[in-house]
């Protein structure tokens, strides 16, 4: 499944920061725009499996996955 987010990215004070709009707390700061794609790349994949992992262990067993799509 390829989903896309937005990533929201400004340059201040010599840095790039940047945040995914759709996930909290997915936020990087870089030295340069591409480095700091790459970084939220890398952690918004880690939020995500982490998110799942959580979600997972909360539920136990005997669950089912739903699709769901907005």
């Amino acid at each position: 499944m390829n989903t896309e987010y937005t990533a929201v990215v400004k340059q201040e004070d010599g840095w790039w920061i940047g945040w995914i709009e759709e996930i909290p707390g997915v936020n990087c700061q870089e030295h340069t725009r591409e480095d700091l794609i790459e970084s939220l790349r890398t952690t918004l994949k880690e939020a995500l499996e982490f998110n799942r992992q959580d979600a997972l262990s909360a539920v136990g067993s005997g669950y089912v996955e739903e699709k769901i799509a907005v």
